[in-house]
């Protein structure tokens, strides 16, 4: 699954993105709309288990996550981002919302991170939230006009 700079891919589980030229137009214009360009990005969907392990590894933390990014280059989009589709299946059930929602929150929410917003105190989490809503509504009206 490739194409423009884009590359998904699947670790060690069998998984399909839904309408992939869509969601690269999408993203394309979050990056846009925060005023950066793509180098390169590659969206790792992957098991649980997967992530735990990247996270052990890497970060040295001991938990499940829903995703996790790797940024290569500052000034430009290139990086990583890893995502347990076990985790957002199971925060979709949590959160009582569509899990291909969940989905797309979980790739904006990486995606913010690449465009170099934090999520650790609480006002920079307020700011991702509003972001990803943001984002996720722009989705909703590219879906809708397509």
């Amino acid at each position: 699954m490739q194409s423009q700079n884009f590359a998904f891919h699947c670790e060690g589980i069998s998984f399909l993105l839904p309408d992939i030229p869509l969601i690269q137009k999408w993203l394309l214009m979050v990056i846009d709309q925060e005023g950066k360009s793509i180098s390169s990005l590659n969206y790792i969907f992957c098991s649980d288990d997967y992530l735990l392990k990247i996270n052990q590894d890497h970060l040295n933390h001991d938990t499940y996550t829903d995703v996790i990014t790797f940024q290569y280059d500052n000034d430009n989009i290139e990086g990583d981002i890893f995502i347990s589709v076990d985790r957002t299946k199971e925060n979709a059930k949590i959160f009582d919302v569509n899990p291909l929602l969940e989905l797309h929150r979980v790739m904006v929410h990486g995606l913010l991170h690449l465009l170099g917003f934090k999520d650790k105190l609480p006002e920079e989490k307020d700011l991702m939230t509003q972001k990803e809503n943001f984002y996720l509504n722009l989705l909703e009206q590219i879906c809708s006009s397509d």
